[in-house]
């Protein structure tokens, strides 16, 4: 599978719908990024049931703006709707392996009744 690039118009739904998104934030210039993005890509063929997307955060500054990236490239994983990973810096295969084993291992039912707590805190 190839990765998706990403605009302020497909960002959103994207990373809302069912499953596993990984966002990659990036810039050409970037020299790290330029390291992460066949990692990245490699990743992407492995893990065929995995929406691999991309943002280039020069083209999309606003969307980059948004998503409050201060460093790239960024890594965003998204379940189910739900941001669950957020991390700077450009990760060895090894560990972007790691990062997606974990999101899949998570209990998405314990994830949201702890966002519901969370809400619940914040409304009192």
């Amino acid at each position: 599978m190839t990765t998706v690039n990403l605009t302020s118009e497909t960002f959103f739904p994207t990373v809302r719908s069912d499953g596993i998104v990984l966002v990659d934030f990036w810039a050409s210039w970037c020299g790290p990024c330029r390291m992460f993005a066949p990692v990245f890509e490699q990743a992407s063929s492995t893990h065929a049931d995995i929406v691999f997307a991309k943002v280039d955060t020069q083209a999309e500054q606003d969307l980059a703006a948004q998503a409050a990236i201060t460093s790239i490239p960024t890594l965003m994983a998204f379940r189910d709707g739900v941001l669950v990973f957020a991390q700077a810096g450009a990760l060895p295969a090894a560990e972007l392996d790691k990062v997606i084993a974990a999101v899949r291992d998570l209990d998405m039912d314990e994830v949201s009744a702890q966002l519901s707590e969370q809400d619940r805190e914040v409304a009192r």
